[in-house]
């Protein structure tokens, strides 16, 4: 989404990726407007130091988005090295004036304070990599890591970063392949027998990318941004799919009997000051739904 909007406003785009050639990786990109004229493609690999020097070399802006979303052990070396091999290229390259980094939400939210409906979440707030590791939280702790290291480099260095720290992006998808994120809702939809007793903060994907565009474009953007429409338990995503989708076989029960896991509130006033105005939860979740069935991942 942030190439095909950066694509529509008239940038140059280098897209660097692992197999370039590969077709069935990069067809979605080559058939976006404007691909064909401004569209260049690179090959890149996130452990290799160096390998982003060619795709970076003579861009003003640097856009960090890429980063595994498993969720084991094996994910924080790609999301710490990867981080700094980007940076390191952004470094040789005198053009560079901008670097925005793909943070998380989970980056900010995992640490020893009290989650609830009356606690304001926002971007003082940083997650405690002790109580990643605690909770085996290996995402968390990748993305956490990689972002502390970002700005230990950047301030090192003078480079200027700015941080989107988006929750669980849903939304159409512009590549064949299914992401974690949506994968959460289509195994809602393909049978599974409960939800997970868990609260996750949602955010439209159209929103996250534009915010990425915004982060850019307003000379005073800096520092991290919380990119979050709504914190939301999975009960309450069943429910608001229940209301949109009546016939849909979705789970009537928790997947444990434990109290539900509490919601809280995340700040909206920085990314509002940045100019981004958040997509409704239902509007998001329906699109989801659409794009799934369209893709033939789920059948209504």
């Amino acid at each position: 989404w942030i190439v095909k909007l950066l694509l529509l406003r008239g940038y140059t785009v280098h897209a660097a990726i692992r197999h370039p050639h590969d077709m069935s990786k990069t067809r979605h990109l080559r058939e976006f407007e404007g691909a064909k004229e401004r569209l260049v493609l690179f090959k890149a690999d996130l452990l290799e130091e160096g390998s982003f020097d060619a795709a970076i070399s003579g861009c003003h802006a640097v856009f960090h988005t890429a980063s595994p979303v498993i969720f084991d052990v094996d994910v924080l070396d790609p999301a710490l090295k990867g981080t700094l091999n980007v940076l390191m290229s952004c470094k040789k390259a005198s053009s560079v004036r901008r670097v925005v980094l793909t943070s998380s939400i989970a980056a900010i939210v995992n640490l020893e304070r009290t989650r609830a409906p009356d606690v304001l979440v926002d971007e003082t707030w940083f997650s405690d990599p002790d109580v990643c590791r605690k909770n085996t939280k290996w995402y968390a702790l990748s993305k956490t890591l990689a972002e502390e290291a970002a700005w230990k480099f950047a301030k090192e260095n003078n480079i200027d970063i700015v941080s989107i720290n988006p929750g669980m992006v849903l939304g159409p998808m512009l590549q064949s392949t299914l992401n974690a994120s949506v994968a959460v809702i289509s195994n809602l939809i393909n049978g599974a027998q409960t939800y997970g007793n868990i609260t996750y903060s949602w955010v439209g994907v159209q929103d996250v990318a534009n915010a990425h565009i915004l982060a850019l474009e307003v000379p005073s953007a800096q520092g991290r941004y919380c990119v979050v429409e709504s914190v939301a338990h999975m009960s309450q995503i069943v429910e608001t799919l229940r209301q949109l989708y009546p016939s849909l076989p979705l789970p009537n029960k928790c997947a444990n009997d434990n109290p539900l896991e509490p919601t809280y509130q995340i700040s909206k006033e920085k990314t509002k000051g940045l100019g981004i105005e958040y997509t409704p939860l239902e509007v998001y979740l329906k699109e989801t739904v659409e794009d799934l069935k369209n893709k033939g991942f789920v059948t209504l």
